[in-house]
């Protein structure tokens, strides 16, 4: 399992398991036992997929100690706000039946609320209280970025945005490395599956007898990003997390590097204002 360092000394795993769509209960629960059963030892979740309460059942299942796993949740919209935050991640808390989580993110920068800088200091007082170990953001471009590190106090852990290769994410790539950010790949093998399909993809994944999520799960870790693919299904839980026996040679990671054409199937950060 390859772990990276955050910027405040925090081991994170490089791959979660992501549980966006996931329903609540049973279906919930048995995924996330199926990846840790796997050897996933990262979970991430979010508020508003309102699964919170399976995670925790799965989790629980497991019956591995808390401290070996790593469990993400985000601060909804609605709830942005230096009260509302607080209040927030108790109900999280209380849902997924634990004391803290590792790692806590505001989901959306919603800058017409301009609402983020206040969200953001409250985390950092859960930061200092320790019911979180490390916090960051989701869906910041550099603009957001940059705010947050001129006007606060904790550099951000981590950037969650959509990224698969056919959204790059280069520039604000290099800005997260920069300044110390990790970022984190949510839709990592894209919506709807086309990067699959890609010829060069494929033609990668024939040489190595991989299938192409795999090919694309291994560019997103040599790239030193960390991922989170989504499944409930257990063989693609397993064949997902099954990318530590292959390497891509620098002209591989090249060429997918060059399949880049800023293809969102999510919205632009800027657009999004839904509570």
């Amino acid at each position: 399992m390859n772990t990276i360092t955050l910027n405040n000394g925090v081991e994170m795993p490089q791959i979660g398991l992501g549980v966006w769509q996931v329903e609540d209960g049973k279906e919930a629960a048995d995924a996330v036992q199926k990846a840790i059963e796997v050897g996933y030892r990262s979970i991430d979740t979010a508020a508003i997929y309102k699964n919170e309460v399976g995670v925790g059942e799965g989790i629980k299942a497991s019956g591995i100690a808390r401290e070996d796993l790593f469990v993400t949740t985000k601060v909804w919209n609605a709830d942005q706000g230096y009260d509302t935050t607080i209040k927030a991640l108790d109900e999280s808390l209380e849902k997924l039946g634990l004391d803290y989580v590792d790692l806590y993110l505001i989901h959306w920068p919603m800058p017409g609320k301009d609402r983020y800088v206040d969200t953001y200091k409250a985390m950092e007082k859960l930061y200092e209280d320790g019911k979180v170990k490390a916090i960051g953001v989701c869906n910041f471009e550099v603009d957001h970025l940059q705010r947050l590190l001129d006007e606060c106090t904790v550099k951000p852990a981590v950037n969650q945005v959509e990224c698969h290769p056919y959204l790059g994410q280069h520039e604000l790539k290099e800005f997260c490395a920069k300044n110390e950010i990790f970022l984190e790949s949510w839709s990592p093998i894209m919506q709807g599956g086309a990067v699959l399909e890609d010829d060069t993809i494929r033609n990668i994944a024939e040489k190595y007898g991989k299938e192409p999520a795999q090919v694309v799960i291994r560019w997103h870790i040599q790239s030193n990003s960390i991922v989170i693919p989504k499944s409930v299904t257990p063989s693609r839980i397993e064949s997902n997390f099954d990318v530590f026996d292959f390497e891509l040679t620098e002209d591989e990671m090249k060429s997918i590097n060059n399949l880049d054409r800023n293809e969102r199937k999510g919205p632009h950060p800027n657009d999004m204002d839904k509570e």
